[in-house]
């Protein structure tokens, strides 16, 4: 994806972020080494795509798991707060 087409997406997905938020955080995540890119100079105006690198996906695989672990762990609170409120 580039860094357009990326900020179009998320706003698909209900999230909002700015260009000017997301091109920095693109060029740290590069420096980080957890996505790489290139440039495609085939149209008229180059564009500069990126995609996750090898260890960008297992450290996205590794903080899905650790999220989802953590959301049921919270869904789990939540549920017994409800069952408090019916005391």
């Amino acid at each position: 994806q580039y860094g357009y087409s990326l900020v179009q997406l998320l706003e698909e997905s209900s999230i909002t972020i700015d260009q000017s938020t997301l091109y920095p955080l693109l060029r740290r995540l590069e420096k980080q080494e957890l996505v790489t890119s290139s440039w495609d100079t085939s149209e008229s105006r180059p564009r500069k795509y990126y995609v996750l690198s090898d260890y960008g996906v297992e450290i996205f695989l590794q903080l899905k798991e650790e999220w989802l672990k953590n959301s049921k762990e919270l869904y789990g609170l939540l549920q017994g707060e409800d069952d408090h409120e019916a005391d």
